[in-house]
């Protein structure tokens, strides 16, 4: 569209403006739009306190997923419902209309809108796709939708042989929002799935859902790249750039994402595993491109990057089986039954409900002690997760209540401090050696 077009196509505008704004019907139809919007606004907040009632009547899901969407609708749904009523009444009048039903079908494709995007999970995203789908509906129903994109192919600029133009950036941001929402809602449908699915282990579940994913965005990518008339043939020298570049700048983060692939493949390390990096002690809750969020026992969260699971040295307190053997030092008198006191020890570990039967608890003796006699009490569990120090303080208290009610005695060090009386002479003329 040129810009004697543009110049003409808003003379006309105004001088029809101009020419119905005249009319009393004009004003009538505004009135009773501003009317409907007031009402709307009054009855808003009654609806949805209504709507909450019913939520607490009646407890069926299906009610409770229709509850929330009809409370967002509350607002246009009431307001398009008087808009409607006063359009039948002015119809029936035979009088004119088009204010009203041009504000009806605004008020039908936001009502419709607003319950597709309320699928969304990010309201952000879901207000963008909104806003971008009732403009374009808004356009149409005006009848301006021809002449905006007209006015927006003729804003164009040349890049070597491509021409771009503002058109052609608009459709590629509207299909970019479009593709990527529906590649994001089929990469959480197609993880719920696969979480779902019992056959596969923890760690080949997790690497389906990143590479469905990276598939699907990449998909989305091409799609968008392709619908806004972009030769993707030229993306090939610039790609073999951004591999060198990614290759010396990005080192870390490409190693940690191949580390990350590498994890998921040979299974060494996947979601549920307690594992033990350092200082660091706790399951393993989820596993990224990066990283792998471990929980610890005080519930601190470390974000530990990929590449240090590979490299560095890790233990795995799960890795072919969650049953793992503690082991505890304890000390005994010289006067003590030895065989009775292993029996008694043994007897007081099994009383602890996370320690195994089977393997049984095992004690055994070490040797002879400086004051007291060595024995070790080793003892299986099954859950590490739930933290080794609290169940190993259980056993002791256990085995340090069945050596006080029969008498064992648990020696500990003593010293003897010895005091010599010295006399003044003494400490005057001091004993020299040769």
């Amino acid at each position: 569209m040129s810009e004697a077009e543009i110049i003409d196509f808003l003379q006309k505008f105004w001088a029809n403006f101009l020419e119905h704004a005249q009319r009393i019907e004009i004003y009538v139809q505004i009135a009773a739009v501003i009317l409907g919007y007031i009402l709307a606004r009054f009855s808003q907040q009654r609806i949805k306190n209504a709507l909450t009632g019913l939520e607490d009547k009646f407890s069926l899901p299906l009610w409770k997923r229709v509850l929330p969407v009809l409370s967002s609708v509350a607002f246009p749904g009431s307001w398009l419902i008087i808009q409607f009523a006063v359009l039948a009444i002015i119809r029936g009048t035979g009088h004119p209309s088009y204010i009203l039903s041009v504000t009806c079908s605004l008020l039908s494709a936001w009502v419709v809108i607003q319950i597709f995007t309320r699928l969304m999970q990010n309201s952000a995203y879901a207000r963008l796709v909104a806003l971008c789908v009732w403009v374009i509906a808004a356009l149409n129903i005006l009848g301006l939708l021809t002449p905006t994109l007209e006015f927006l192919d003729s804003l164009s600029f040349s890049f070597g042989d491509t021409r771009i133009s503002m058109l052609k950036i608009a459709k590629g941001i509207v299909a970019a929002i479009i593709v990527f929402w529906i590649s994001m809602g089929l990469s959480r449908f197609a993880e719920s799935r696969i979480h779902k699915t019992s056959a596969l282990t923890p760690s080949v579940q997790v690497l389906l859902a990143k590479l469905i994913r990276v598939g699907l965005i990449a998909a989305a990518i091409l799609i968008v790249l392709s619908n806004s008339g972009i030769n993707i043939t030229a993306f090939a020298v610039f790609s073999g750039a951004l591999g060198v570049g990614i290759g010396f700048g990005l080192q870390k983060v490409v190693s940690n994402l191949i580390s990350g692939v590498i994890l998921l493949l040979d299974r060494s390390i996947k979601p549920g595993d307690v594992i033990e990096l350092d200082e660091t002690y706790g399951r393993v809750n989820s596993m990224g491109a990066r990283y792998a969020s471990v929980i610890t026992r005080d519930a601190s969260e470390f974000l530990i990057p990929n590449e240090d699971l590979i490299t560095q040295r890790v233990i795995n307190w799960s890795y072919s089986s969650k049953n793992i053997r503690l082991k505890c030092p304890i000390g005994v008198s010289y006067d003590s039954d030895i065989p009775e006191v292993i029996k008694m020890t043994e007897e007081a570990a099994k009383d602890i409900p996370r320690v195994l039967h089977n393997p049984a608890p095992r004690c055994l003796m070490r040797g002879f002690g400086d004051s007291a006699i060595d024995l070790e009490l080793r003892f299986w569990i099954r859950d590490p997760e739930q933290g080794c120090a609290n169940v190993t303080s259980e056993v002791l208290v256990a085995v340090w209540k069945a050596y006080k009610e029969a008498g064992v005695g648990i020696p500990f060090p003593q010293r003897d401090i010895r005091v010599e009386m010295v006399s003044p002479h003494d400490a005057d003329n001091p004993v020299k050696s040769d």
